[in-house]
């Protein structure tokens, strides 16, 4: 997104000598995208980045998938997965609950601060259901809390610390490329157009560098391995890596609330891409906040059944009612999977109910995608088998 900011110390002009206060120089950095066509930011880093001393394999937390064979809707309960356990932290806590080749959305309750990491496979955007989080970054901290989106470049070098008492429930996408506002809602230079539904002044990004001292110190990294499967590597590097005095450019990380996004509505019921806020290869990601709906006559607010031909459809439930859902066993923490080659839409009753409503209090996160989604171990351990028939209210044929 090509929204300029500058924070720190940095030289008058780019790739010239920058000087430290005893006459030694800072070594500049580019990290940027689509070799060197894309967003970039320029980064002052008191010592050499590329240097590591020590490179050893790390185990990522399972990353197998199984086929959602035979195709059903699922219904998965993600506040079951971390129950009476303690001590996980954001990173290598997180469980694989869906994936496929272009997107990885994991779970994860944490209450410990992570190790340094670095997703080398591409751009994070983690969704904070509840709780509240320090996010340390080579570019600076973010203040995070419930209902932020946060926005993680690809080899973003940070760390989650929680703070307070809740644990940090984080849902967390991962692409396998990039993440970034709908292009729709962009002018060509990539300022935020009049009818987007949030523009500049809703983000959050970092307000000073943050710099640490330490030496030896490790970073695990996400990267690719052999034909693009994710594997882990952990480098440890002489000093500290959040060594970094200045910086300039549109490649960074950001926060965005929920609550900042300003929900499209109309007369009569509107189609999912309004609620969009973000895109990535393969994948969008919308929001359904709390919102006045149609107000047509004869209008019927619940979504009309609808079959995704072309995409699977995932909603992770973190807040209110959603009216569409009632008497399927889904609640807050739930996600329903609805796969291409299913018709799906509300549940028995909700059709009807809806009739005369005037305002949904529901938050939602939604992800589309355009190939298939397989389920991950945390997504195999939080289903709830009853939900394929709810629509019937029978159980599979005998």
């Amino acid at each position: 997104m090509a929204y300029y900011r500058r924070l720190g110390s940095v030289p008058h002009k780019r790739h010239t000598q920058h000087r430290t206060p005893d006459g030694g120089l800072y070594y500049e950095e580019l990290m940027g995208e689509e070799g060197f066509f894309s967003d970039s930011s320029l980064l002052y880093h008191r010592h050499i980045p590329s240097a590591i001393v020590d490179a050893a394999a790390w185990d990522l937390p399972d990353q197998a998938t199984t086929p959602n064979h035979p195709l059903k809707p699922r219904h998965l309960k993600l506040h079951t997965l971390f129950a009476g356990q303690d001590g996980a932290d954001a990173v290598t806590g997180r469980r694989l609950v869906l994936g496929n080749a272009d997107v990885r959305i994991s779970y994860v309750v944490a209450t410990a601060a992570s190790p340094l990491y670095r997703n080398a496979l591409g751009d994070e955007c983690v969704y904070v259901e509840s709780g509240n989080a320090v996010v340390e970054t080579v570019f600076g901290v973010l203040t995070v809390g419930q209902g932020d989106y946060v926005l993680l470049p690809r080899a973003t070098t940070h760390r989650w610390v929680p703070t307070g008492e809740e644990p940090l429930r984080a849902y967390c996408i991962e692409a396998n490329g990039h993440i970034s506002p709908a292009k729709r809602y962009l002018s060509k230079y990539g300022q935020f157009l009049e009818h987007a539904p949030y523009c500049e002044r809703d983000l959050r990004g970092p307000d000073e560098p943050f710099v640490a001292e330490g030496e030896d110190v490790d970073v695990l990294v996400k990267h690719r391995g052999a034909h693009g499967a994710p594997v882990g590597t952990r480098y440890t590097y002489p000093h500290h890596p959040f060594d970094v005095v200045g910086w300039d450019g549109c490649l960074y990380p950001y926060a965005f609330n929920v609550a900042d996004f300003e929900p499209i509505t109309g007369r009569v019921h509107q189609p999912p891409p309004v609620h969009q806020v973000f895109e990535g290869d393969n994948f969008v990601i919308c929001n359904f906040v709390p919102r006045k709906v149609d107000y047509h006559p004869l209008s019927i607010p619940v979504p009309y059944y609808h079959s995704n031909v072309d995409s699977d459809e995932v909603m992770f439930y973190c807040g209110g009612n959603y009216e569409a859902r009632k008497g399927s066993g889904i609640g807050q923490g739930s996600i329903s999977l609805h796969p291409g080659g299913h018709a799906h839409g509300p549940q028995p009753g909700a059709y009807e109910r809806s009739i005369g409503v005037h305002f949904f209090d529901e938050l939602a996160v939604m992800v589309d995608t355009f190939r298939p989604l397989e389920l991950g171990e945390g997504g195999l351990a939080a289903e709830d088998p009853a939900y394929a028939w709810t629509w019937s209210g029978r159980g599979p044929a005998a």
